[in-house]
């Protein structure tokens, strides 16, 4: 039954890479990917011999003596508890996309557009990269990446153009949520699972990352897309919103604050995200002087409801919102948790680690270390990365702030950037932009790889001196 279920999703995954000679919308075969592995799962519990439980990061004992009805409760535990998970990435996503549509509602973008005085494309290139690796380390690459493409949009009309830099941007995304423990799903993980600490992830992996960002970024400033100057058409002048710088500070301010909030109260990052989300639409509705209910009107108020609604910020960055990104995002999660689930990546994880000796006797533990985390690192492209950095919390127990967590956290994070659906930075500018799965795989994957390649060399030489 698990080649069934891996076959299922190799087919489901060979279906969204090829959208575009389909025809196919993508989040159709992740839907359904989704709901067939976890049918498959339901109906074939008793022929499983493992399974993983993701909250304790390991194999559950007995599985296989268990009578029915306690692995059925334990599947639909585990479901529940998978898309509990989803679901605080997609709240999360759902308030910080619908912030960036309230102070796109401002024109709030147009303050740092206007900071952009050059029309060079390399020196956009930088100012854009800089910003995705400063962004992605205090508030996440996630958010870094829908922020700064919204602004892409604003400055870079061309299409063509702009998902060049777009590749570009998740590279760096990735590689500043590398070295801050708020910045990437996985190195949070690894931080909350107390095997990294802030100062030493900083004092590891800050060159790596930069390298990871600097040297692709460089070597694209030699790419013929990045030579010349940006196609800028000149907009007719619209009466400046008096409110769009306060709304562009406002919206990020509160988007930092959701890392804060989370220090404090050591509650999940998505409620932080809904209170600055209720911060920002305040303000937005006072500005614009709408009314404004969450709730659904009937009989006599329903019309007044709908001219009210047209006025209301809120209500119209709500309705911008990509529901396609986010259901294609719950149905690639949550068919890979049936993945892990099953103890699919785990065990192969370990075979890794087991495999690996097998190459040459002559190599040490140091050396197998490092080509599993580096491999691990690769598959996070092919294979969401959360559920491989889970798999490594069982594989190791070295103690806090060994070099060899460390360096999960890097490949983990940087890894994911060689495929555009290998990062959730990846996954949401692909929704943003509709990027082609071969396109980024020919252009882009090339540069990702010589940047991970470079970062994990310059962390082995690093690690000699801490």
């Amino acid at each position: 039954m698990e080649s069934v279920i891996i076959i299922v999703f190799v087919m489901g995954y060979l279906a969204i890479t090829l959208e575009h000679n389909l025809k196919l919308d993508k989040l159709i075969p992740a839907l359904i990917m989704m709901a067939v592995c976890w049918a498959i799962v339901a109906l074939g519990v008793d022929s499983f011999s493992n399974w993983f439980d993701s909250a304790n990061h390991g194999l559950v004992e007995g599985f296989k003596e268990m009578v029915h009805d306690d692995k059925m409760h334990l599947v639909e535990e585990t479901l529940l508890h998978h898309l509990g998970k989803t679901a605080e990435i997609l709240v999360f996503l759902l308030g910080a996309m619908t912030i960036v549509e309230i102070i796109d509602y401002f024109d709030g973008f147009s303050t740092i557009k206007s900071f952009v005085k050059t029309k060079k494309k390399k020196s956009i290139l930088w100012i854009f990269s800089i910003l995705a690796f400063v962004l992605s380390a205090i508030i996440d690459n996630l958010t870094a990446t829908i922020v700064l493409i919204s602004i892409l949009q604003k400055i870079v009309k061309t299409r063509e153009d702009r998902i060049w830099f777009a590749g570009l941007i998740i590279i760096a995304a990735n590689a500043g949520g590398a070295f801050s423990p708020i910045g990437d799903v996985t190195t949070t993980m690894l931080w909350i699972g107390d095997k990294v600490s802030t100062g030493m992830l900083f004092a590891y992996l800050f060159i790596p990352s930069l390298l990871c960002m600097v040297i692709p970024s460089f070597i694209a400033t030699f790419l013929p897309a990045f030579k010349g100057e940006i196609d800028y058409e000149e907009e007719v002048e619209k009466p400046k919103n008096p409110h769009s710088a306060r709304m562009l500070y406002l919206g990020l301010g509160a988007i930092v604050f959701v890392p804060i909030f989370k220090t404090v109260t050591h509650l999940p990052p998505y409620v932080g995200m809904m209170l600055s989300l209720a911060v920002v639409a305040t303000f937005a509705e006072i500005y614009s002087n709408s009314k404004f209910s969450i709730s659904s009107i009937d009989g006599e108020q329903a019309e007044e409801h709908a001219e009210h609604a047209t006025h209301s910020p809120v209500h119209a960055s709500l309705s911008k919102i990509e529901m396609p990104s986010i259901l294609f995002f719950l149905g690639i999660l949550m068919a890979v948790a049936a993945l892990e689930s099953l103890g699919i990546l785990f065990n192969f994880a370990d075979s890794l680690k087991q495999g690996i000796p097998l190459i040459g006797t002559e190599l040490d533990g140091t050396v197998v270390s490092d080509l599993v985390v580096i491999l691990l690192g690769i598959g996070s492209a092919v294979i969401d990365n959360v559920p491989l950095v889970a798999a490594s919390l069982g594989m190791f127990s070295e103690p806090l702030d060994n070099p060899l967590w460390h360096f999960i956290a890097f490949s983990a994070g940087t890894g994911g950037s060689m495929l555009i659906i290998g990062s959730a930075a990846g996954v949401v500018a692909m929704g943003m932009e509709k990027i082609d799965f071969f396109w980024y795989l020919k252009k882009i994957s090339w540069l990702a790889l010589i940047g991970f390649l470079i970062g994990s060399a310059s962390f082995v030489i690093i690690r000699m001196f801490i």
